[in-house]
């Protein structure tokens, strides 16, 4: 049977990193066959360009090197590790995915989201999300979040002025309109063990359903 693929989507500090790293822990727990992954990362390739990419010395980057940065470290990342453990019938947790780039370069950098899309599509080759959960925060929240969070790292996209963050989270409202049976979003503001409940929820009912076919 086919595994499931949930990505976790939102602005910088919206605590999806976090809430990932709990929901698998206790699925894992559960005896599900379980991956937590990450983008740009989740395998050494990945992690390499992830350097280069998010490497706050590199502040010179081109918007579009940027995107395809992102594209290339996504197609290693895809081939390498996600699509293998969706064969075996894993369910794949990953911290960022295409919509990132489609909110942060597409929208954001001004590059359009159609162009970063297409983008994409070379690298992915139509591989989308069974379930994409969107971490809805005040940008104002989640750059504090940052700031009081000293544990994080801190990478180049951090360093952007107030209304990148900003552009950020409109490109993102645009794609949940652009894709509303895929993507749904959680009030990331409220208290985190809340915040995981509403989570928990939407993950187990996806599995029940799936598990029901």
């Amino acid at each position: 049977m086919k595994g499931l693929f949930i990505t976790f989507e939102g602005p910088e500090g919206a605590g999806k990193t976090t809430i990932l790293q709990m929901l698998g822990t206790e699925l894992q727990q559960k005896g599900l066959d379980i991956i937590m992954t990450r983008e740009p990362g989740g395998i050494r390739i990945a992690e390499q360009i992830r350097e280069v990419i998010l490497n706050k010395r590199n502040t010179e980057m081109d918007s579009r090197t940027e995107a395809l940065l992102y594209a290339a470290a996504r197609r290693q990342h895809l081939v390498e590790r996600v699509l293998p453990a969706l064969a075996e019938g894993s369910i794949v947790l990953c911290d960022r995915f295409i919509d990132s780039s489609l909110a942060y370069q597409g929208y954001a950098r001004g590059i359009g989201i159609d162009e970063v899309f297409a983008i994409n599509q070379f690298a992915i080759q139509n591989v989308m999300p069974d379930l994409t959960i969107y971490f809805n925060v005040p940008v104002k929240i989640g750059l504090k979040r940052i700031q009081e969070n000293s544990g994080r790292e801190v990478n180049r996209l951090d360093l952007e002025e107030l209304d990148f963050h900003e552009r950020v989270s409109e490109g993102f409202a645009l794609l949940m309109e652009k894709f509303p049976e895929r993507i749904y979003e959680i009030d990331a503001s409220k208290d985190i063990n809340e915040v995981y409940q509403m989570v928990k929820e939407k993950v187990n009912n996806v599995l029940k359903a799936k598990w029901n076919q």
